[in-house]
């Protein structure tokens, strides 16, 4: 296991190292995104309490970061590995070094993680001066951190399979964009028709908004939805794993 994390940890060196160069301008374009959605709907949209009991920016807020985390985690990763596949070849050499398999799925994911959790933790200290019924917790972090861990492995796949940024495109349209406006970000599933309500709630960006909301809004934990995250979570991983194992890329 220590063998598996210290690979990890080289295979995410590189990325990390472009990070640190370019962390003003990710942390801005991590932002823009997440605070217009914050703009427009939680406050040029809706005003007052929800049905839940809590003013709608404080419900609005903890959806905003889930979506954030799943945007971040996937993107950045998805593309950073089609780029290092396609044009550099990098992909390819790194393959055949003499490392775990396990150890360059994590390595990775750990571009996603970092930039999904710098977005939304700033989102939700900006949300604790919005409205009282945000409140921090060691809970929430390390909700944020396993939905943008989980979203980064399915960026992994994602960034694995692309023939090109088309495809790649194609896939943001057919499945991320819509489970960013679906999935109970912004509103409750429960508003959807119920044929399609049934079918969001398959999805893993529902189960990540119920979490995070949770936790952000001192709720009892929704231990189904936690159980589904670490269900996709072990798929995404072991999805990645073959691909790579099996040269499927």
């Amino acid at each position: 296991m220590y063998n598996i994390i210290g690979e990890a940890g080289r295979v995410a060196y590189g990325d990390l190292c472009f990070l640190r160069r370019h962390l003003l301008e990710t942390i801005i374009s991590s932002m823009v995104g997440p605070l217009l959605y914050l703009i427009a709907f939680a406050y040029g949209m809706r005003s007052g309490d929800t049905e839940a009991g809590v003013s709608y920016v404080a419900y609005a807020i903890p959806g905003i970061v889930a979506m954030s985390s799943m945007t971040a985690g996937f993107t950045s990763t998805a593309q950073k590995i089609m780029i290092q596949r396609l044009f550099h070849s990098s992909f390819d050499e790194m393959v055949l070094c003499p490392m775990h398999t396990s150890s360059i799925v994590l390595g990775k994911s750990v571009i996603g993680m970092l930039k999904g959790l710098m977005g939304s933790m700033i989102l939700l200290v900006l949300g604790l001066f919005l409205t009282p019924d945000l409140m921090m917790s060691p809970q929430l972090v390390l909700c944020v951190i396993f939905s943008c861990l989980m979203f980064s492995m399915l960026g992994v796949s994602a960034g694995l399979l692309a023939r090109s940024s088309a495809t790649l495109n194609v896939f943001n349209s057919l499945v991320i964009l819509p489970m960013t406006f679906l999935c109970g970000t912004i509103f409750s599933v429960s508003a959807l028709p119920s044929i399609v309500g049934d079918i969001v709630w398959l999805l893993p960006l529902t189960h990540s908004s119920e979490v995070i909301r949770a936790a952000a809004l001192g709720w009892d934990t929704p231990w189904v939805s936690l159980l589904v995250m670490l269900v996709y979570f072990a798929f995404f991983y072991a999805m990645d794993w073959w691909i790579i194992r099996r040269k499927l890329y």
